[in-house]
């Protein structure tokens, strides 16, 4: 017995964790805008508030993003005044992001912000961190089946790039 797919949209993966991801960041809209972030630019804060001065190789790997994806959000931030960047003196390819005494303090402003998204979820938290945690190992399996060694995509077959 051959098993059909099914092309329901609402039967496919990938649309249940698309619709997951956009409700997720509108809910941080407003509490980020209050801060005046965006969701990004929370995310590359909070690298920056748990690991300090780093490089934007660095950032890239965390949030795994490209460099030409963080350049116009890191040139923001530093508009804003929350970081600045230079060249490392020992590489000069190589560039610092550290925080500016106002992006270290806006962290205070936006200790609130997971508390606020956790309780508009109306999930128990051990639940949210269930679901994360197998988001995280998902994204771990997925990262692993289409990267070769070299870093080049794998062909996997049904995905589209």
């Amino acid at each position: 017995m051959t098993v059909q797919p099914n092309m329901n949209l609402d039967a496919q993966l990938c649309y249940a964790l698309y619709a997951a991801s956009r409700a997720m960041t509108s809910c941080y809209r407003p509490l980020l805008e209050a801060i005046g972030l965006t969701y990004p630019q929370y995310l590359v804060m909070l690298v920056l508030w748990e690991d300090g001065d780093v490089s934007v190789g660095h950032l890239g790997q965390r949030l795994a993003l490209e460099s030409g994806t963080l350049s116009p959000l890191l040139k923001r931030l530093e508009s804003a005044g929350l970081i600045t960047r230079r060249r490392r003196q020992d590489d000069e390819r190589s560039v610092q992001v550290e925080l500016t005494p106002d992006g270290r303090a806006l962290r205070d402003q936006a200790v609130t912000v997971p508390t606020k998204v956790i309780e508009a979820t109306g999930t128990p938290l051990p639940e949210l961190l269930a679901l994360r945690d197998a988001l995280q190992t998902l994204t771990a399996r997925l990262r692993a089946e289409t990267e070769l060694p070299s870093g080049e995509a794998a062909d996997v077959p049904g995905v589209v790039r």
